[in-house]
């Protein structure tokens, strides 16, 4: 039976609702969940500074050995470069730059080839190098622990704030989830590990980030698709499959709308391989328009607003 997907008369009310609510969330936790990211971020660009003479010595040998400091490296520049525009100025492919940006070096590049990219992207760090953070290289001399902090400090801010969405976006899935699983905890369920099947849950258990097999395009092959959490019911019979549910947090309303097709293609997956009993929900917190919505509830997709919690005993759990 629909929970809130046939009921457009109460979408208004609820989308109100539900932006008040992620709205007072953003004020009182988004900046701690920057702040500490920030905190951990800064001490990682210090490790970087002193592996590079703080910045006078950007070796092949270092980027070999720790190609994970590159994103630190291109925002310490004068203008901060991005991935491409490093591409354009070091004659490198874009493979190996992006491969660098993960902690990658490609393991069967040719030494030689290898060496000189690395120098190329080692000679336009320091070229480029912001004289007005790193205020001793011009004088070529040694700085001060204060200089290296406040460096340090200003590179982990440019960091952090290109990263500004996808940290937000984590801290408030961590929520929701704990939202979620106190809900259940609190009517009978226990939680399992994660890792577990989703065909061997029992009866009364709830896990978060599962995944579940679908049949690929085109039927050859299976892949897995990462599901939120997963419960099964207290009444659960043997061979039932559990109930998925979708945790979604949005900011504005332009994100929702280039996302909305991610959850219909999912829940067509479950259903061509799993079959059309297949019981997908999402767990809504943010800016949710009537677009958005409409959309979701035309490819069967019913949702429970995370203001109206208790509206998931209605999915049957």
């Amino acid at each position: 039976m629909p929970v809130n997907l046939n009921k457009p008369e109460h979408w208004k009310a609820d989308i109100a609702l539900s932006i008040d609510m992620y709205n007072d969330w953003f004020m009182k936790f988004a900046p701690v969940a920057f702040r500490e990211t920030r905190i951990k971020v800064t001490k990682d660009v210090e490790t970087t500074l002193h592996r590079t003479a703080n910045l006078s010595d950007v070796t092949p040998a270092l980027l070999r050995e720790h190609p994970e400091v590159l994103p630190t490296l291109r925002m310490s520049t004068c203008p901060p470069i991005a991935v491409d525009r490093l591409v354009g100025l070091a004659g490198v492919s874009k493979n190996f730059v992006r491969n660098m940006e993960k902690g990658k070096i490609a393991p069967r590049m040719v030494e030689t080839a290898l060496q000189a990219d690395l120098e190329k992207i080692g000679s336009i760090i320091e070229r480029m190098a912001d004289p007005d953070i790193f205020v001793w290289l011009e004088s070529n001399r040694a700085p001060t622990d204060v200089e290296v902090h406040r460096a340090a400090t200003i590179v982990a801010d440019r960091l952090t704030n290109a990263d500004a969405n996808p940290i937000i976006r984590n801290a408030q899935e961590k929520r929701q989830l704990a939202a979620i699983g106190a809900w259940l905890e609190g009517r009978g369920y226990k939680r399992l590990p994660e890792g577990i099947k989703y065909n061997v849950m029992p009866a009364g258990t709830y896990s978060f980030r599962l995944n579940v097999p679908v049949k690929a395009e085109g039927g050859t092959s299976t892949v897995n698709i990462p599901v939120d959490t997963a419960v099964m019911p207290l009444s659960a019979k043997a061979g039932e499959l559990p109930l998925m549910i979708e945790a979604k947090s949005a900011g504005d309303f332009t994100n929702t709308n280039k996302r909305r097709k991610e959850e219909a293609q999912k829940v067509n997956q479950l259903r061509r391989t799993h079959g059309v009993g297949v019981r997908f929900m999402l767990f809504l917190c943010g800016y949710f328009d009537s677009g958005y919505l409409g959309y979701e509830a035309a490819e069967g997709i019913d949702w429970v607003w995370e203001h109206r919690i208790d509206d998931l005993a209605q999915f049957g759990i």
